[in-house]
């Protein structure tokens, strides 16, 4: 009797090891060597989430595990529904059988699978062929479905389903991406994306990294071969050897390319974009302003510490308004972070010289209405553009320079900010650029604050200079 139960238990643990090594999603990266940039893509609570990455650096596999995660309920880091409806978008057919089809059934496990429908090829041999759905069973009980889609197929092909999420993988064409984002409206569904940047800088670039309408719900990380812990290092510098810096830059890192650089090339998102933090009273340095009436106004309160570090620590950015109107706001986020002001109760900041000229807002000139609405500004600023742009570049590339999160759309225009003809920055989206010049071109430092002395220390100190007075002059 005894016998027989042992060998039962045998059979069933040898069953569940079998199982375990055939399901492999069971062992995604749960081993000692462990992926951290694709957990932190799971992990990730955004609806919009993107991996910018290249090739072999792990990218593809997060889509995979992501859309199946999802569908089966058993997602590690989510809340799990029963019936989920999904896409999975490539750029044509043939990309979905080699690329992300044979991903999705390489993770999937054969018992989980209900029904398939084939657009091309046979169900007993789901590789070779393009499927058209695939029907899962969810841990719920019900049964979700991953659908495959190609852009080849055109925009009406995307229309008319609400869906739980949207994979795509690779770059899609820009209206094929907007009518997913409405196909997952209703259910307040994920949109999220896996890439290798080789098209330049396209709406992605723009909308994603850019984060240019500052969407709460965007996400992204970009992964490059070192990241992928299964890659020996004698591959990569086989791979490394082979390419050229370009190639590198999108087939390794997955950054961006155009024909002209970034001007900014030293800013590290990781290094120099920080949390908020309550900026002591003595740090308080000056605000600076790039006045604007039909273009943003752009205006940002910075501080320095006792070593001469720099912290962007507030931003007012708006369009549209008059000085008062931007005068108020200003104050406003000043009281909220509680900023010094002079003896006469006005703020001081830094202004560009053309604020002078009365042109610009009728009788009186900007600099003018922004003292008679409590902000007193100094226009005589540095703008020279080269020397300013050095001045910031030495501050990146030693670490003394540091934005607050909140500072969303000075962190957007530094990371676009690139070179046009000639060795001139293209002059678009730099109003927050501009003004953080001017105040990097006043050399801010700061130094510790005198240590506190009670009365007796300075009565002391008194009586020396007398008797020194006295010693003196008789």
């Amino acid at each position: 009797m005894e016998e027989n139960i042992l060998s039962k238990i045998k059979k069933i643990e040898r069953e569940q090891n079998r199982r375990y090594k055939n399901n492999l999603i069971l062992r995604y990266n749960t081993g000692k060597k462990k992926h951290k940039k694709q957990l932190a893509f799971h992990k990730c609570k955004k609806k919009n989430r993107w991996v910018f990455g290249g090739n072999r650096s792990g990218k593809t596999e997060c889509g995979a595990v992501e859309s199946i995660y999802m569908a089966r309920g058993i997602h590690p880091y989510r809340k799990n529904k029963d019936n989920v409806f999904g896409w999975v978008v490539s750029l044509s057919q043939q990309v979905q059988r080699d690329v992300a089809q044979e991903k999705i059934l390489k993770y999937l496990n054969p018992d989980w699978i209900v029904e398939v429908t084939m657009l091309s090829g046979k169900k007993d041999n789901l590789q070779s062929g393009v499927i058209d759905q695939i029907k899962i069973k969810n841990v719920f009980g019900g049964t979700s479905t991953i659908g495959f889609k190609s852009c080849d197929q055109g925009r009406e092909k995307f229309q008319g389903t609400s869906l739980d999420f949207v994979w795509f993988d690779e770059e899609p064409p820009k209206e094929i991406y907007d009518e997913c984002r409405m196909r997952v409206l209703d259910k307040r569904g994920d949109i999220f994306g896996t890439m290798t940047p080789l098209k330049g800088l396209t709406f992605i670039y723009e909308e994603i990294y850019l984060n240019k309408y500052n969407q709460s719900s965007v996400w992204y990380e970009f992964i490059e071969w070192a990241d992928n812990p299964y890659l020996s290092k004698s591959e990569i510098k086989m791979l490394t050897q082979s390419m050229s810096e370009s190639e590198l830059n999108s087939r390794r890192y997955g950054l961006f390319q155009s024909d002209t650089g970034p001007v900014y090339w030293e800013f590290d998102e990781n290094v120099h974009v920080i949390e908020p933090f309550s900026v002591p009273f003595d740090w308080q340095d000056n605000i600076s302003i790039d006045p604007g009436l039909k273009n943003p106004l752009s205006c940002h309160f910075y501080a320095v510490d006792y070593d001469g570090n720099v912290y962007v620590v507030a931003e007012h950015y708006e369009r549209g308004l008059s000085v008062e109107e931007h005068a108020d706001k200003i104050k406003l986020l000043a009281d909220k972070i509680g900023w010094r002001r002079g003896r006469d109760g006005r703020l001081s900041a830094l202004i560009d010289s053309a604020a002078n000229q009365k042109t610009l807002a009728g009788v009186k000139s900007v600099s003018e209405l922004f003292y008679d609405n409590g902000i007193n500004v100094n226009s005589n600023v540095d703008k020279d553009l080269f020397t300013g742009i050095n001045r910031v570049k030495s501050y990146l590339k030693n670490n003394r320079l540091y934005i607050f999160k909140n500072c969303v759309n000075l962190v957007r225009e530094i990371k676009g900010y690139r070179w046009g003809k000639e060795d001139v920055p293209v002059k678009k989206d730099d109003h927050s650029l501009d003004e953080l010049r001017y105040y990097i071109m006043t050399k801010p430092k700061n130094v510790a604050p005198m240590p506190y002395k009670n009365e007796v220390v300075r009565n002391k100190e008194k009586l020396i200079r007398r008797i020194k007075v006295k010693n003196k002059y008789g």
